[in-house]
């Protein structure tokens, strides 16, 4: 969401590129059915909540209370060195929640607790700013590196805390990044590479817990390269139908994402939808899309720091 809230060798990854898939095709798209089956462990999931900021009193009890079937939450406590325990939670499944962990695997932001150390150690891995997102940097995700030392202790950490998966964030930037900060690769390059990194983070979760859930955050797109598909089992998708805030999703990229997404869920991977609309009238239109599409939706606030009530 780039909200301020790998890595196999390059040679290997391009390889896996030049087998991809093109996407295309235009025209009217067919919603995927309903009744499409879903990855184990996400059975019953019609709707989902996003909280990354703002928790009341620092805790998880107003999300325990909300009706919604799935929750993402941050793995760092509002971002800050504080991580949510074991226990915090175990408290949050016990009431029959499916609980994600997010964080970024494409950038860093400067209010990480790994920030500091990493920019002192591995000043190289940043390149420039998000310029929609000030203070966020966007890094070189395909380096052993920035997997040994970011990725893979944040997954260890989602593991340790007990949450049932990730939700990985800033999948983007591989087509974000300037052209001149890294001239040796293309943009489908570097789109073979997240899904490299993609696959990784899923293999090294599931060897050790088999029914860990991989959810990527946007770029439905990365379903082409060989061996995505199967190393996630779902995907969330922000601004399919509304852009923040209240906005008719009419811009380019807007029918390609949902075709993309439309393909992923034929395919039987959950779709955490997540539309950016107040107006009544809006919400409902997201909900009745979402339940037309077969889509797990989540209508809320831009800077996902309430909890919005579920779908009817």
């Amino acid at each position: 969401m780039g909200t301020p809230w790998r890595t196999a060798l390059l040679a290997c990854c391009l390889a896996v590129l030049a087998g991809c898939v093109a996407s295309g095709g235009t025209g009217k798209q067919t919603p995927a059915p309903v009744g499409a089956p879903v990855p184990a462990g996400t059975d019953g999931i019609t709707g989902a909540v996003v909280q990354l900021q703002a928790y009341r009193d620092g805790k998880l009890d107003e999300l325990a209370r909300s009706a919604h079937p799935l929750a993402v939450v941050d793995l760092a406590r509002d971002a800050s060195a504080s991580y949510f325990s074991a226990d915090e939670i175990g408290r949050l499944k016990r009431s029959g929640k499916t609980v994600l962990a997010y964080f970024e695997i494409g950038a860093l932001e400067w209010f990480r607790p790994d920030y500091p150390g990493l920019r002192e150690r591995h000043p190289g891995l940043f390149l420039q700013e998000w310029a929609e997102w000030p203070g966020e940097y966007f890094v070189r995700y395909w380096e052993e590196r920035w997997w040994r030392e970011a990725v893979r202790p944040r997954v260890d950490r989602a593991l340790a805390a007990g949450f049932d998966g990730v939700y990985l964030d800033a999948v983007v930037a591989y087509e974000e990044i300037a052209q001149d900060r890294v001239p040796g690769l293309t943009t489908g390059e570097r789109g073979a590479l997240m899904a490299g990194l993609i696959r990784r983070i899923s293999a090294y979760a599931k060897r050790a817990e088999p029914d860990f859930l991989v959810f990527p955050q946007n770029a439905p797109e990365l379903r082409h390269h060989p061996g995505y598909v199967d190393a996630v089992d779902g995907i969330g998708i922000e601004e399919l139908f509304y852009r923040a805030t209240d906005l008719p999703c009419d811009l380019d990229y807007c029918a390609p994402n949902l075709r993309e997404t439309r393909a992923l869920r034929r395919a039987g991977k959950t779709v955490i939808a997540i539309d950016y609309a107040i107006r009544p009238e809006n919400i409902a239109d997201a909900c009745r899309r979402y339940r037309e599409e077969g889509f797990a939706g989540y209508v809320t606030v831009r800077d996902l720091d309430v909890v919005s009530p579920p779908c009817p």
